[in-house]
């Protein structure tokens, strides 16, 4: 799922704290990659997002997904990942409700 969201003048650390993920890092492609477990201590499964900043409208573009399991193959980023329904809804819903608070 791709939405975007308005910065507020925060960075993306503060913002991915504020919606309690943490960060991972930047990817290939600029992107800024954070991720939030569902199960406390453990790593899988977990939602997990790509987001980069639109400087014109200053918005967060963010695409989300959840990563049911690790990467099965070593060199390769495939993994069980669901990328709409019922718990990805949920989880925007949560965002927008924390940012709005």
């Amino acid at each position: 799922m791709i939405f975007n969201i308005k910065a507020r003048n925060e960075t993306m650390v503060t913002f991915a704290r504020k919606i309690g993920y943490r960060p991972m890092g930047v990817d290939a492609e600029n992107e800024f990659s954070i991720a939030r477990t569902l199960i406390p201590g453990k790593k899988y499964p977990r939602f997990h997002i790509y987001m980069k900043k639109n400087q014109e409208t200053d918005e967060f573009e963010i695409s989300l997904h959840l990563d049911q399991k690790m990467p099965s193959y070593e060199g390769t980023s495939a993994h069980s990942g669901e990328y709409e329904g019922a718990l990805i809804d949920k989880e925007e819903t949560r965002i927008r409700k924390l940012l709005t608070e």
